[in-house]
């Protein structure tokens, strides 16, 4: 089995290199708000368990399970949708949000899985 390769994976550099062209070289307003957010797991989560395996947190290398998939989606809804926007005055809860952090979360692990 071939180790995975965090920050390093194809779908992860696609997804920073979709969001900083949508955000500083070609923004179109279609493209805001949701669009970010598909994008947000496939590209935080290599990052993430890549810091979960330099903490000893994570014993492996394999591609990420839909557990921790699923982990790392309630904890940023949860805090991105339910907290930020009781402690700043900026922030606004979008359940549609949500629902954009599960189809790019869903659509990273059918990736990472499909072989």
């Amino acid at each position: 089995m071939r180790k995975f390769r965090y920050a390093a994976d194809p779908l992860c550099i696609a997804a920073v290199a979709i969001y900083v062209i949508q955000r500083w070289i070609f923004s179109h307003p279609a493209l805001r708000g949701w669009f970010s957010d598909v994008l947000f797991l496939p590209a935080a989560i290599p990052v993430f368990l890549w810091m979960e395996r330099k903490l000893g947190l994570r014993m492996h290398d394999r591609k990420p399970s839909l557990a921790e998939v699923g982990g790392l989606f309630l904890v940023w809804s949860l805090a991105a949708e339910g907290i930020a926007p009781l402690l700043f005055q900026h922030c606004t809860a979008d359940p549609l949000d949500i629902v954009a952090y599960a189809a790019g979360g869903l659509f990273a692990w059918f990736w990472w899985t499909r072989f």
